[in-house]
């Protein structure tokens, strides 16, 4: 009997015991919360100085290490047969001055599309110029937009409205020839450079297995095979067909935009090309 109320005494106590160390966890919990909800006080200024600089120097090194596991990816010979073998395949297409035109066309890229309120802004101004002074009085060389100052050189001649929509309509065509020659240009070698990037592996293969009995040259040669066709992949889907798609983009807004000019320039010739005929008789 004395037994069982010790041993219920002591399970008692035991589970006194735990509910205090509970309560007492609890406690530190709503203290630990509390401490948190309250906002944290500022560094001294030269604490956060150092803790930023400290920031830096980790984002620096982590860029380094990004930069070094990146140029696992170089590969000088893998480069040389994928970039010279698709520049070389597409400018055998066709004569040597559609490449240099296609290289040429690259600025465009990040220049600003044609405007129509520039141009006919010069159409205006000249059409000021002349009906404040003359027809002579107006220097075509400084009209920035070559239609626009080709327009007003034809209407200075005499050229009527029919003979100047003629004009506009020859050089718009021989724009869109220009365009379409640079965009087939980047379209090729588009659906050149996976075909060089094969070509880059099937070398690549070849140097390894005339190499099998050297283990220190497999990996170079393992690594050109792979890249090229790494670099042929990247190549036509990320550079030559979106500047493709680009110019071709831009060609099209391009040709709309410059229809508007006939009207105008339409107009122009009827209001002075009898002005000069009647001074010329």
């Amino acid at each position: 009997m004395l037994r069982g109320n010790i041993c219920k005494g002591c399970a008692n106590s035991a589970i006194a015991g735990r509910q205090a160390s509970a309560a007492a966890v609890a406690a530190a919990n709503r203290q630990h919360l509390a401490a948190a909800r309250q906002p944290a006080l500022p560094l001294p200024r030269p604490v956060a100085a150092r803790a930023q600089l400290a920031r830096v120097l980790l984002n620096a090194e982590a860029m380094n290490l990004d930069l070094a596991s990146l140029l696992v990816f170089y590969d000088p010979v893998a480069l040389a047969i994928v970039g010279g073998g698709t520049l070389l395949a597409t400018a055998a297409r066709g004569p040597i001055g559609d490449t240099v035109d296609a290289l040429r066309c690259l600025p465009v890229l990040v220049r600003r599309p044609f405007d129509f309120g520039r141009a006919r802004a010069e159409l205006a101004r000249a059409e000021r110029v002349a009906h404040a002074k003359s027809l002579l009085a107006i220097d075509p060389q400084v009209l920035k937009d070559p239609d626009v100052a080709r327009g007003v050189e034809a209407v200075t001649d005499g050229a009527t409205a029919d003979e100047v929509e003629q004009l506009l309509d020859r050089l718009r065509q021989a724009r869109l020839d220009r365009h379409a020659t640079v965009q087939e240009f980047w379209a090729a070698a588009a659906e050149a450079a996976p075909a060089m990037g094969m070509v880059g592996t099937l070398v690549g293969l070849v140097r390894m297995f005339r190499s099998m009995d050297d283990p220190a040259t497999i990996g170079a040669a393992m690594a050109v095979a792979l890249l090229a066709t790494l670099y042929g992949a990247l190549f036509a889907n990320l550079v030559a067909a979106p500047i493709a798609a680009r110019l071709r983009r831009l060609a099209r807004a391009e040709e709309n935009e410059r229809r508007a000019l006939i009207a105008p320039f339409r107009a122009f010739a009827r209001r002075e090309t009898p002005v000069r005929r009647s001074r010329a008789a």
